[in-house]
């Protein structure tokens, strides 16, 4: 997806420049597309999944709002909500 060494380093990288947003969405539903599955999902969807799946796995906030580039630890702590729901539910 984003311009990049090879595997190993050991070849150049082959793209000049970061695919399209329409690009990335267009590849993960055909992705989707090709397993089967029938429901609705989008690239931030899968975001905020992984996003969440790692707060429940006990990665620290603080880690967590770097990674996905929030400036702010407001923006990062509406996963707390989504996994306090989804842990009363289970």
């Amino acid at each position: 997806m984003f311009p990049a060494p090879g595997r190993g380093g050991m070849h150049g990288a082959t793209a000049t420049e970061p695919m399209s947003r329409g690009n990335v969405q267009d590849a993960f539903s055909a992705a989707l597309r090709e397993s089967g599955m029938h429901t609705r999902a989008s690239v931030p969807t899968r975001r905020h999944a992984s996003a969440t799946h790692r707060l429940e796995a006990g990665v620290n906030l603080r880690l967590m709002q770097e990674s996905l580039g929030h400036g702010s630890p407001t923006t990062t702590a509406v996963y707390t909500h989504l996994t306090a729901s989804a842990s009363c539910c289970r």
